[in-house]
């Protein structure tokens, strides 16, 4: 009972610690500026901030702007991510060679690739363009989700392809109609982390953007002013730049959760 009592503890001050920032950030977006430090709970409740975000600061196209290169870059980078991870699982592709370099691309500091990438993205027209900053997120995402998703593939037996073709499916019907079915957690759950890595991404959408293609975090980066940082407008765009992850995986969480623990267990 009291070992019980001592887990329940925990897992509710685990949960304070995680959500108490979240919620206060969205007390501090409802209240004026001037207020933003005070220990009241909640004084003087406005939409103020909300207000001036959208009319005078064009949030609304900078929150479009993420929505749609997260999404794009998403529906462009899985399906090479998918086919590219099941040559890594079923055929070995490249050796581990192929693998080490996908894994090893992950680990190079995005600031290494700003200035080469400013470069050809100039001499191509390609700058403060939302089809730029979608081709480049699905280029930074492809070596992640490649690798997550070889991981999942590895996972299916090959029994269930091997039926398959048996019956007379060719490889790439066994991989459409048996292998995505089953990979089906694991793919919603690897699309999911694109889009956060997508939607959070901030250097590339700095550099290679513009006033007209400002994404989200770009815009909140921009509230800082002469007198300061506004910390309420701040607090406001936050609270809105969080809203569609915990859409994204409010519909999703069954999947996620599969998805996570697809392949812990063989």
């Amino acid at each position: 009972m009291i070992r019980r009592a001592l887990s329940h503890s925990g897992l509710v001050l685990a949960c304070l610690i995680v959500l108490l920032p979240i919620l206060w950030v969205f007390r501090t977006s409802l209240v004026p500026d001037h207020a933003s430090y005070s220990t009241d709970l909640l004084p003087q409740p406005t939409l103020e901030n909300y207000r001036v975000l959208f009319a005078e600061k064009q949030f609304g196209t900078n929150y479009l702007n993420s929505l749609i290169v997260s999404i794009l870059s998403v529906v462009l980078s899985m399906p090479l991510a998918a086919m590219t991870g099941y040559a890594f699982a079923r055929f070995r592709t490249g050796g581990k060679a192929a693998r080490f370099a996908t894994l090893a691309s992950q680990m190079l500091p995005p600031v290494a690739l700003a200035l080469p990438v400013f470069m050809l993205y100039r001499a191509a027209g390609l700058t403060n363009s939302l089809t730029g900053l979608t081709l480049v997120y699905a280029a930074i995402n492809l070596p992640f989700l490649t690798w997550i998703l070889m991981g999942f593939f590895e996972s299916i037996p090959e029994d269930l392809e091997g039926a398959a073709m048996t019956d007379g499916a060719t490889r790439w019907g066994a991989f459409w109609r048996i292998v995505l079915p089953v990979a089906a957690p694991g793919i919603m759950a690897a699309a999911v982390l694109g889009f956060i890595l997508s939607w959070n991404e901030f250097l590339f959408a700095l550099i290679l953007g513009g006033s007209k293609t400002a994404t989200v975090p770009v815009a909140l980066a921009a509230l800082q002013t002469s007198n300061g940082v506004q910390i309420s407008q701040v607090s406001a765009g936050v609270s809105l730049a969080i809203l569609p992850l915990l859409i994204a995986v409010r519909f999703i969480q069954k999947y996620l959760v599969q998805g996570l623990s697809f392949g812990s267990v063989k």
